[in-house]
């Protein structure tokens, strides 16, 4: 395994590099509203395309004017039920909206995101930014991580220490990982597609020039929520050095149960007791998924969450996990203030809601849905090695059996304790653990 990047050395201006800016780089549309800049020369990849230095900042006017929009939003009135069956109910969305424009700081989490090695390169025409995190041991795996909607990077901010610097959370040196965590094209600082047909399949390709392109050889990739879908696409492409994938929410269902789901009809017969209870889950997660259709469909329209940080924070609160809509995980998290463990926290979930709003892509980020037009749960028929987690909080908790079939070269198979659909940003610990149990045999 190549250890160090080979990047190969090429003349800059160093004059030319300091005056970069977002507006220079044609990066996300937000040249108004953020700066990139460099904080040294730009370094040629190894196939001689720049990989820029990147810092975040925000002016405070774009702070105060977020604060403004949030005391002034438009409310409507209370829900006609005492549950959320009609959606995030009036008064939980008071309550965040309070703190958001009080007490709410920025500023902390855009310094957890500049004290980590942040770039921006260019992939197939768009300017995709990453967090690159090298460990300081010796012969640590290179990995991709790859969030998904309603997410950013934000996701795996807990996980990055844990992975490069395993001895200082009791594991082995020998699982650690160098780590690299992309955005998503229309997500957070990367390029919003200006075209279609930035779908999982192409992302898929992106990443893997990424690898080549930061000197690695041999690397793994990791995937959660549309991360999983792009880890697929990894997995049936098989670029050269990619050695496996690992999934958090694999892609498990026969043909004929996702046929069976697709038209709402009874479970096929001769299923076992942990299928059947899949299909349930997977019945009820079809059921919750409006907002996936309308994004799915009509992205455009959704102009609401581009004018009213209220009506962003909404939307990006009322997905499903396994525990119902708004997800059990995230509703909690609005209660809690600090977690010794590493459980959602109110202002992390702010932190991601509050990227989407400042770099503005709750819209471009929705039309992912619009581009993938292939199954969601269904088997793909991924040939290399894949290492599966399934936690009790996902959508549908994978039988072993539907496992073993989709991903006929399994090595790796584990049900965590906890931990639910955005496992990463949930339980850190635990998902850590998973991925250097998962990828040890791919050492």
């Amino acid at each position: 395994m190549q250890d160090e990047p080979n990047f190969k050395r090429r003349r800059f201006s160093a004059a030319a590099a300091a005056s970069i800016t977002a507006g220079s780089l044609g990066l996300f549309g937000l040249s108004q509203n953020a700066r990139a800049l460099t904080t040294g020369a730009p370094h040629p990849g190894s196939d001689g395309v720049a990989v820029y230095p990147f810092h975040v900042h925000f002016p405070e006017s774009k702070l105060v004017e977020l604060c403004r929009r949030i005391r002034e939003a438009n409310w409507p009135e209370r829900e006609t039920v005492s549950d959320d069956s009609q959606g995030v109910p009036l008064a939980t969305m008071q309550a965040l909206a309070r703190y958001w424009a009080t007490d709410y700081d920025w500023r902390k989490v855009e310094a957890k995101l500049n004290a980590l090695p942040q770039y921006i390169t260019e992939i197939d025409g768009l300017n995709i930014h990453f967090i690159h995190v090298r460990s300081k041991h010796e012969n640590a795996l290179p990995l991709v991580v790859n969030h998904g909607w309603p997410g950013s990077i934000i996701e795996q901010l807990k996980i990055i220490d844990p992975l490069t610097n395993p001895k200082a959370h009791g594991a082995s040196v020998s699982d650690a990982f160098h780590v690299v965590i992309p955005s998503m094209p229309g997500y957070g600082f990367s390029g919003k597609p200006t075209a279609t047909g930035w779908g999982p399949e192409r992302m898929a390709k992106a990443w893997a020039v990424l690898m080549k392109r930061l000197g690695y050889t041999r690397y793994v990739a990791q995937g959660g929520d549309w991360g999983a879908f792009v880890v697929d696409q990894m997995g049936l492409q098989a670029p050269t050095g990619l050695l496996g994938i690992h999934t958090n929410m694999p892609a498990t269902v026969p043909a004929d149960v996702d046929k069976a789901l697709q038209i709402g009809a009874p479970a096929p017969a001769g299923l076992s007791a942990e299928e059947k209870r899949a299909y349930e889950q997977l019945a009820l997660t079809f059921k919750e998924v409006d907002y996936a259709r309308l994004m799915g469909s009509r992205p455009q329209t959704l102009y609401g969450i581009a004018d009213s940080p209220v009506g962003l924070a909404a939307w990006l609160l009322d997905h499903n996990d396994a525990d119902g809509q708004p997800a059990a995980a995230v509703v909690s998290a609005l209660n809690r203030t600090t977690s010794a463990t590493g459980e959602l926290t109110r202002d992390e979930i702010l932190d991601n809601i509050t990227l989407y709003w400042l770099t503005n892509t709750g819209v471009s980020a929705s039309r992912l849905y619009w581009e993938y037009k292939g199954g969601f749960f269904n088997a793909k028929g991924v040939k290399i090695p894949v290492a599966v987690s399934v936690f009790p909080g996902e959508q549908y908790q994978a039988p072993r059996s539907w496992t073993e079939k989709a991903y006929p070269n399994l090595v790796y198979y584990h049900r965590a304790e906890k931990g639910g659909h955005f496992a990463a940003w949930e339980q850190p610990t635990i998902f850590a653990q998973e991925l250097r149990a998962a990828f040890r045999p791919l050492r």
